[in-house]
């Protein structure tokens, strides 16, 4: 049986090219759509589709809100124009998050990982959506892709942070993941432990065994895997006021 789906964007023409992007593809078959949160929720608890096409800036209730209030918990694929709620979005179960305006080579990557969730078991995705739900912006894991996996990763675990264009490399011990946001957006989630030391590295301070001169102007934090990472001119200012 195909799985069925539910599109919900205010913009009736996003909508309509959603729809054809899922005709020319029919893996999923769409039962039903929204204009607004309201009505995706009612819609959403009413059909129970196995997934749900989710726009994030909606009247009545924004998508990371709808993800929050739904009953029924179909697999989610966000669809925005603002890169910036991507952490949000997938701590909130999301299984993809696609960027607009987005063709059909990206969309048919989101669809194959929508097949491979609907084929796993769903808890975690429950225990992505409760952490999202609970208090507290600070986040205790980070949910990595592994091919076709998702990994529930400690961020006591994570060594280091690397920009990668749109993406960023997450670095632990022996292995590192790519994950589609932008390094700024993990290190508001991050905090605490975690320091920006150059405009495409973040570090865990837990795993930062020294710092050490790199050349006249510039320090390095050497990890404890052993990874060296160059600090910029002004953190290197800062690491050395911090020092005195």
């Amino acid at each position: 049986m195909i799985p069925t789906a539910v599109v919900a964007d205010d913009d009736h023409l996003a909508r309509e090219r959603l729809k054809d992007l899922v005709a020319a593809d029919p893996v999923v078959r769409v039962i039903g759509e929204a204009a607004d949160g309201s009505e995706a929720l009612r819609i959403v608890d009413e059909l129970e589709p196995d997934v749900l096409f989710l726009d994030i800036e909606m009247p009545v209730f924004n998508g990371l809100e709808v993800a929050k209030r739904l009953r029924h918990r179909p697999t989610i694929v966000f669809t925005t124009a603002y890169g910036h709620y991507a952490v949000t979005a997938f701590e909130l179960a999301a299984v993809d998050y696609l960027v607009k305006p987005f063709g059909p080579d990206r969309f048919k990557e989101a669809m194959n990982r929508v097949i491979g969730t609907l084929e796993r078991p769903r808890e975690e995705s429950a225990e992505r959506m409760q952490q999202a739900i609970e208090p507290g912006d600070v986040l205790e894991r980070l949910f990595l892709r592994d091919k076709d996996r998702i990994l529930p990763i400690s961020v006591d675990q994570v060594i280091r942070c690397e920009a990668e264009g749109d993406y960023v490399d997450v670095c632990t011990s022996g292995r590192s993941f790519l994950v589609r946001l932008r390094l700024q957006d993990l290190e508001e989630r991050l905090a605490g432990r975690f320091l920006r030391i150059h405009r495409s590295h973040l570090v865990n301070l837990d795993h930062v065994e020294r710092f050490e001169q790199h050349d006249d102007a510039r320090l390095a934090a050497v990890m404890s895997d052993g990874s060296r990472v160059v600090a910029s001119r002004a953190r290197s200012r800062d690491l050395r006021r911090l020092a005195r």
